[in-house]
């Protein structure tokens, strides 16, 4: 029987990796426009005050009204963002394969929004560190100076957690979530299932529009939070289930298992050994679950879908090793 077992799940793989080959071959003959960057943050802070005229013409956007000339010299002078610049040239004295792995990025989503026309991408340094890559339409704004590498001297003091993320592999995941808002609906209520499937299809999409990334970049999880998750992921779904958590409300529940944190809680002593965000992990694996079970849905209603609905058909059971 064991014997079957392995030949199915073979052919299964074979026809899979068939198909996602096949859909790649097709997104290699989509056309784009051949992306550059526009470094902002080299321009900025290797510029003099009589250059802002010229600076704010190029990019108005990034010049908010209000402010005058004297708010824009006092932070091409910040001693702290002027220590930003230089570690941001260190870590990036060119982007050559960031404008390649854009024009990838591009080509993908193009060839599942045929419409989707190639955005400004603009490098810039900020102070903020609540703010990753930010998507608006005809423009992508990536802050160089969060994706320094999280052993940067400049991210003593950030909580751990936080700062794993600050790695240059995370720049194309944190632009498909910000692609993402406004695609993909909220959830219609406060249930964890809800806030999970929500969570899911998001890094679903990151399956199909940068297929190349490791898991563990898609989610901002290190490789040994990656491989937890997967091989507790059966008990992590019988915690759930066994607790009856899934349609519950309690505004508790997103602290716990959906919102950043440097572990899940389960109020176990397993506790401290797991990632954060163990919630969005699992939706993410019962919207792949739907996605195979179901090849013919198209992503858009994929990711319209209500979240009952998608669980409902997506035949999601993982099976733990003793099984």
């Amino acid at each position: 029987m064991k014997k079957y077992i392995i030949l199915a799940a073979f052919s299964l793989l074979f026809f899979s990796c068939k198909e996602e080959n096949e859909t790649e071959e097709k997104v290699a003959e989509v056309k784009v426009e051949k992306v550059t960057i526009e470094r902002f943050d080299k321009l900025f802070f290797e510029s003099k005050p009589e250059d802002l005229p010229k600076l704010k013409q190029q990019f108005p956007f990034l010049f908010p009204e209000g402010n005058s000339d004297a708010v824009w010299q006092a932070r091409m002078n910040d001693p702290f963002l002027r220590k930003l610049y230089d570690e941001v040239q260190k870590k990036f004295p060119n982007l050559q394969s960031l404008d390649t792995d854009f024009e990838n990025l591009f080509r993908h989503i193009k060839y599942y929004y045929p419409n989707f026309k190639s955005p400004r991408v603009i490098t810039i340094i900020d102070d903020n560190n609540d703010i990753t890559a930010v998507y608006q339409g005809d423009l992508v704004i990536v802050p160089l100076s969060l994706y320094l590498g999280k052993d940067n001297y400049l991210y003593e003091g950030l909580p751990k957690y936080q700062v794993q993320e600050y790695e240059p592999s995370q720049i194309l995941p944190n632009v498909v979530t910000a692609f993402s808002m406004g695609r993909i609906p909220a959830p219609k209520d406060n249930t964890l299932l809800s806030e999970m499937i929500y969570y899911g299809k998001e890094l679903y999409l990151k399956d199909l529009l940068i297929p190349e990334m490791a898991d563990e970049h898609k989610i901002g999880y290190t490789k040994e939070q990656q491989a937890w998750s997967k091989v507790n992921e059966a008990e992590i779904w019988r915690y759930f289930v066994d607790r009856k958590l899934l349609f519950a409300t309690d505004h508790k529940l997103l602290d716990r298992f959906i919102k950043p944190a440097p572990f899940s809680k389960f109020y176990l002593e397993l506790d401290n050994e797991s990632p954060g965000r163990l919630g969005q992990w699992i939706g993410w694996q019962i919207v792949r679950s739907y996605a195979e079970n179901n090849k013919n849905v198209p992503l858009q209603q994929l990711l319209a879908m209500d979240a009952k609905a998608l669980f409902d058909k997506s035949k999601y059971k993982p099976k733990s090793d003793a099984e």
